[in-house]
């Protein structure tokens, strides 16, 4: 397994604060595991689109947080934000005020948001919707925002991850 470097907004105390809070199992397709595999689309795509790298890193870590089931569950990303605004205002995420709002508005429409304010919204949205194959959904790159997300070798890499970790699960 490779080394997880993280920006320095994703500090090891709050990934653990955010994984001790989540009710789900961590194995499930919600979970940490799909956290790391939207950060590593997201940063990969960041490579192409210059998104913020640090508010990507963050949306990876509180975009599905606190989901209530691993169904149907509206206003998942609503919670999400307001979560990372009270890691905020308890001083564990040190993001400024520019990327929290950021941040907050990835989460609050990631799910069905079709229009991206900017590239850093984009990129989160995409890196996302990269690791759809996860519940059997393909991807579709008319619904993606960025053209990088859109390549597919870009979508491949992103499925080819999906399927190692659907591999390591059902051989647990």
């Amino acid at each position: 397994m490779e080394a997880v470097s993280f920006h320095h907004y994703l500090t090891p105390e709050l990934v653990r604060f955010v994984v001790s809070q989540f009710k789900l199992s961590h194995s499930g397709v919600h979970g940490p595991s799909h956290w790391m595999r939207v950060r590593k689309n997201g940063l990969k795509l960041a490579q192409k689109t210059g998104a913020n790298t640090g508010v990507v890193e963050l949306f990876s870590l509180f975009h599905d947080s606190c989901r209530v089931n691993e169904d149907v569950d509206h206003g998942h990303g609503s919670r999400g934000a307001d979560f990372a605004q009270q890691c905020f205002d308890d001083g564990l995420l040190t993001c400024d005020l520019d990327e929290l709002k950021l941040l907050k508005m990835a989460c609050e429409a990631h799910t069905g948001g079709v229009y991206a304010p900017n590239v850093t919204v984009a990129t989160c949205w995409d890196a996302d919707r990269l690791d759809l194959p996860r519940v059997f959904i393909q991807v579709n790159p008319r619904l993606l925002c960025t053209e990088y997300a859109r390549d597919p070798v870009m979508i491949e890499a992103a499925y080819q991850r999906v399927e190692r970790w659907l591999s390591r699960r059902n051989n647990v």
